[in-house]
């Protein structure tokens, strides 16, 4: 037991005849480590790329919503009627009245009707 050990720190398996079984192992070993590593490099950029949009999408919302007030508050009658007022425009003081246009039937002969 204690030679083992010995041999392991020695790192007398590596220069031993049958070393290339582990020289093999050591490769794959360190092949998968790499591979690890740069997949958790990629995990992490995703995770701060989608921590970046999401404060993106905070902010525009904000700013959506902020617009959306100013429109509202620029549809009103009164603020309207103000910006008319300063370029001399004033509301009737005749309320409009609803225009009604009568539909002439107009007779089809035999021939028209049979088209349609």
């Amino acid at each position: 037991m204690k030679t083992g050990v010995y041999n392991i720190l020695k790192a007398r398996f590596l220069i031993e005849d049958d070393a290339i079984k582990s020289w093999r192992f050591i490769v794959f070993l360190i092949v998968l480590a790499i591979i690890m590593i740069a997949n958790t490099q990629r995990f992490e950029q995703k995770v701060f790329e989608i921590a970046k949009l999401n404060n993106q999408v905070k902010e525009l919302r904000s700013e959506f919503v902020d617009r959306r007030s100013q429109l509202m508050k620029l549809k009103m009658e009164s603020t309207v009627s103000e910006k008319m007022v300063e370029r001399q425009i004033f509301p009737s003081a005749v309320p409009p009245t609803k225009i009604r246009v009568k539909k002439t039937i107009v007779k089809k002969n035999f021939f028209q009707n049979l088209w349609q």
